[in-house]
């Protein structure tokens, strides 16, 4: 059953939709750890808010005993009304607010750590989730940069919603209380309307700010994707000697985000402008008061001194209002990417009621396959496959060949399932493979790719990635088997080698190697060959086709192919043409035929010789030069 939640889209810029999202991450079950951090945090954030608004009190007592008219009225005990010890108690307290803050923080960053990790796992998840289509029309570049962004998003959406938002809302409440309890609904209107005329300023600035912000975030997005593709076909670029065309691409995204990001601080240094603007002037309406009253006897010097403190300590949570609000829009803006990410339905499901294949246990071969009347395409518009139907016996080998767009391929990831077909069925021991897990299904499926690329970690990593839990001794018997064991010995470090990013330390022959050692190691009873032998020469190939023989005895095998030459010994040889089955039988009976299969393999087998007669030329001239060259030859 899917666990996903419901997102609420950032489109919406709703932060207490975006909460509701998060709560499960910040108060999560079975976490009772986590969940008594949040409430020590909570408990020392409101004990820390009532010791800050006792600070100007302290301030205003110690004004006051320094002008002879401190009048406690028996609420302090004498020895307290110094003004020495005022001051030491007003720096304290200051030191203990300071200090109940940082014990709050260090308690909830666990938590806010958690609600990261959590979300950023799911996300993961979540795109090996989605389907093959999703994953071949992606930008890598883009897409990394938008999952780093929105990690970050989530870690500010929730310190700020929790850590700041709360608090404030606190201290207004509390400040609005003693401004009217204390200096009367004057004092109170002139900060209710100060408050309101900032929050209105901020939030219309910060949505002003935040279409700007996604433009950069756009631009920063293209910029990254232009710069991993370029370094990913490093090659290519050196090969067509275009290093300024890329440097130009790359150039024009920074553009854009130069522009925006110089956007983004100028509107900022505006905004900080503008609520300086309005908080001064409430705060000079409401100390020209004071001043006023303390003329007219009506107030101390310590009152006057009280209203200063209270309203620049007002300024602070104030400031925070405008920055969380910030920091929660833009990072609405820096999630909105990943939510829409989680958002993506995967197009290849589990059914509610799918159960693990199960493969016929009565004899060694098992895993018949059989596909009936399949009809498939990627677009409506261009079918694919057009009622394909054959059977791969259990244990036995067939070999699909045809011109290149058949649908040869096509026919590998769909028994994997990377793809499901609009019509007829695809069956393994019987069963369907839309009616069994997915994990189930791949876990009896080896496949030999055409295009292999590697991790970028040890050549025994990626051996091993065939079954993790294997040991070394099996990962080497695997590579011998593929007939690289030598090679790999003869590298500086072994099999600890590292093969560079996409494999690309090693040649597109030894890529072939390492991925039929690993699917050796996989051991599967069903085998997928993709062109395994494509990157090898021609004297490499027939090395390793008798490896491959091997490894395919007793193991129901499909053989995907362009080369005919490894496709003679097949049980059956299935001919496609534009989708359909254009001809199927033996290697002999084709040729007998006559048909498309036979001229096939007539024009490989010419394009074979003139290789080997081009080779041995060359070979012939290399001697003659080395003889002409040689003093006995003289």
């Amino acid at each position: 059953m899917s666990n996903k939640k419901k997102i609420v889209s950032a489109d919406d810029g709703n932060p207490l939709g975006t909460l509701v999202n998060l709560w499960p991450y910040m108060w999560p079950t079975g976490r009772a750890d986590l969940k008594a951090r949040v409430l020590w945090a909570t408990f020392f954030l409101i004990l820390a808010k009532l010791v800050l608004l006792s600070v100007p009190y302290f301030f205003k007592w110690a004004t006051d005993a320094l002008n002879g008219k401190l009048d406690m009225a028996g609420l302090l005990p004498a020895f307290l009304l110094g003004a020495v010890v005022l001051v030491i108690a007003y720096n304290f307290t200051r030191i203990l607010q300071v200090g109940l803050n940082q014990l709050r923080d260090a308690l909830f960053a666990s938590v806010g750590q958690h609600a990261v990790r959590q979300l950023a796992h799911k996300t993961f998840v979540h795109m090996h989730q989605l389907s093959l289509r999703f994953h071949l029309e992606r930008k890598t570049g883009g897409l990394s940069r938008i999952i780093e962004r929105g990690t970050k998003g989530i870690e500010t959406i929730v310190r700020f919603t929790i850590l700041n938002s709360v608090p404030t809302l606190i201290e207004f409440v509390l400040t609005a209380i003693i401004f009217w309890a204390a200096y009367g609904f004057a004092y109170l209107a002139v900060t209710a309307i100060t408050v309101a005329a900032y929050i209105w300023f901020t939030i219309k600035a910060s949505d002003w700010r935040i279409a700007i912000r996604r433009t950069m975030n756009d631009s920063d997005t293209d910029a990254n994707t232009k710069a991993i593709d370029s370094l990913l076909n490093f090659e290519t670029v050196k090969y067509f000697g275009n290093e300024e065309m890329e440097a130009r691409r790359f150039d024009v995204s920074m553009a854009r985000y130069e522009k925006a990001a110089t956007q983004v601080w100028t509107s900022l240094g505006w905004l900080n402008f503008g609520q300086g603007v309005i908080f001064g002037l409430g705060q000079a309406v409401i100390m020209i008061m004071s001043a006023l009253a303390v003329q007219r006897g009506e107030q101390t010097i310590g009152d006057f001194v009280f209203v200063n403190a209270l309203l620049m300590q007002l300024s602070v949570p104030l400031n925070f209002i405008g920055f969380v609000y910030r920091e929660i829009r833009q990072g609405l803006t820096d999630i909105e990417q990943m939510f829409e990410l989680l958002e993506v339905e995967a197009e290849v499901t589990d059914r509610p009621d799918a159960k693990p294949l199960v493969l016929n246990a009565t004899s060694n071969e098992k895993g018949a396959i059989a596909f009936k009347d399949v009809r498939f395409s990627y677009d409506p518009e261009r079918p694919i496959l057009k009622g394909i139907s054959f059977e791969v016996p259990a244990g036995k080998t067939v070999a699909i060949v045809g011109p290149s767009g058949a649908g040869k391929s096509t026919i590998s990831r769909l028994l994997y399932r990377f793809y499901d077909i609009q019509d007829g069925s695809i069956t393994i021991d019987g069963q369907d493979v839309r009616d069994v897990t997915q994990k189930s299904l791949r876990a009896a499926i080896g496949m030999v790719p055409q295009d292999t690329v590697l991790f970028n970690d040890t050549v025994a990593y990626n051996i091993r990635y065939g079954r993790p839990g294997a040991d070394d001794t099996e990962v080497q018997k695997a590579a011998e088997i593929a007939q690289i064991d030598t090679f790999i010995k003869q590298l500086p470090d072994g099999y600890e080698t590292r093969v560079g990013e996409r494999g690309l330390k090693l040649s597109g022959g030894e890529k072939q190697r390492v991925a039929i050692a690993r699917t050796i190691l996989k051991a599967p009873p069903i085998l997928i060959l993709d062109e395994a032998t494509s990157a090898l020469d021609t004297t490499t190939e027939h090395e390793i086709q008798s490896a491959l023989d091997k490894v395919s005895e007793n193991r129901t095998t499909l053989v995907i192919a362009h080369r005919l030459s490894t496709v003679i010994g097949a049980d059956e040889i299935i001919v496609l043409r534009a989708g359909e089955i254009a001809e199927r039988g033996t290697h002999a009976g084709l040729l007998a035929e006559n048909g498309l299969y036979a001229s096939m393999w007539n024009r490989q087998r010419e394009a074979t010789q003139a290789e080997e007669h081009l080779r041995q030329v060359r070979e012939s001239d290399d001697l003659g030069v080395v003889t002409r060259g040689t003093p006995a030859a003289e």
